[in-house]
């Protein structure tokens, strides 16, 4: 049993950014997709200034996190299964997610429904490390 601050730290983070994860994925992502093409620049504008903040404010500690639990429980497997999760989220949120929200912000309407199913599939993916992540914090500290 591992009972260190550096896995609290990590439980409290990867629990934070998967409450996050499950929030794009069942509110964010479906109230984006109802918004009409006339509204479409506006909209997607100002989810992505809110939504910013939200990324530094749980990526920088989960990344701290997840470096700090790396450095003190090398060999823990919780320590290994919350790395790969949250490598996953936060490769595929710099990899794929940002630039689709990019291409998002100036495609053609017609093109639209398409990349918000790709950024559909990404987001399980995201939300899929996010779910690792917080298994392995829970395997630390189990």
């Amino acid at each position: 049993m591992i009972r260190t601050a550096p896995a609290t730290w990590l439980l409290l983070a990867a629990a934070a950014h998967l409450g996050f994860q499950l929030t794009v994925a069942a509110v964010v992502y479906p109230a984006l997709r109802e918004v009409g093409d006339e509204a479409w620049s506006g909209a997607h504008e100002r989810h992505s200034r809110r939504i910013a903040p939200l990324v530094g404010v749980l990526y920088v500690p989960l990344v701290i996190a997840l470096a700090w639990v790396a450095a003190t429980e090398p060999q823990a497997t919780g320590t290994w299964l919350a790395l790969v999760g949250g490598a996953l989220s936060v490769l595929t949120t710099a990899a794929l997610a940002a630039p689709l929200h990019g291409r998002l912000a100036t495609v053609p309407a017609v093109e639209r429904a398409e990349l918000l199913d790709t950024l559909g599939r990404v987001d399980l993916v995201r939300t899929a490390g996010a779910v690792l992540c917080l298994v392995g914090a829970v395997v630390l500290l189990a």
